[in-house]
């Protein structure tokens, strides 16, 4: 069966429209379903400013339905991929509300992060969503939520989500990768990886805080020597001394 959306028996009125180039401004006529289409007046082939690639983020058949994508929707497509990773994520997590939070916040501080640093985005946000998702498995099997076992646990579970989300197998490599070892860096760490730890180590310390807080000198000293990036370590002093 044709996806609806590319069948023109379902199209509506709009369906077909003129787009002006952005080189010359001359008309050129675009079909809804086009990615992009050549101005016949100077050459220049642009994208399509209607076209909606929501669930290219997600299908596994996306390439196949609209051709190939062009470098500006492929960036749209991993950029709208995070959002159904944190709904996988939430779904995995069911009713554990204090994993979805976690997530959730370390996935915001990692955004402010990596935007900062000019990180890959779409690597950071799923890292950041999916870095602990291996802790339900580290309890049941090894009845602790040691990072190590976190570590061991989460990159297949890691790998699934993302496979059935129709990810692309650099971005799954570095997701997973990332998740394997998110609370231990090397010495020449890239900087995707470096967004995620620090967002993690800022969410965390928050969380110790509220629990037992830990002297000043002590805190001022992870603050100073602890974080990976300087965008990190600025967040980090704003959140924990203002």
């Amino acid at each position: 069966m044709k996806c609806p959306g590319q069948d023109t028996q379902y199209w509506k009125p709009g369906a077909i429209f003129d787009a002006k180039c952005p080189e010359c401004g001359s008309t050129v006529e675009f079909f809804k379903d086009d990615t992009t289409r050549k101005c016949g007046s100077c050459g220049h082939r642009f994208v399509n400013p209607k076209m909606d690639f929501g669930c290219a983020a997600y299908c596994q058949y996306a390439e196949q339905c609209i051709g190939d994508l062009p470098p500006e929707l492929m960036a749209q497509k991993e950029d709208l991929l995070k959002d159904r990773v944190a709904i996988e994520m939430k779904r995995y997590f069911h009713r554990d509300f204090k994993r979805i939070g976690h997530a959730m916040k370390v996935a915001r501080r990692a955004e402010w992060i990596g935007k900062a640093e000019g990180a890959d985005m779409a690597v950071v946000l799923c890292a950041a969503y999916l870095h602990d998702i291996g802790i339900h498995e580290a309890e049941r099997k090894h009845g602790s939520t040691a990072p190590k076992y976190q570590e061991e646990e989460g990159p297949p579970i890691a790998r699934r989500i993302l496979e059935k989300l129709g990810a692309h197998q650099r971005l799954i490599d570095e997701v997973c990768e990332i998740v394997s070892r998110h609370h231990h860096p090397k010495s020449d760490e890239q900087l995707n990886f470096k967004a995620v730890y620090d967002a993690d180590l800022i969410v965390n310390l928050e969380e110790s805080q509220k629990e037992s807080p830990m002297e000043k000198d002590r805190l001022n000293r992870i603050l100073e020597k602890s974080f990976l990036t300087e965008s990190g370590r600025e967040l980090a002093k704003s959140v924990f001394i203002g």
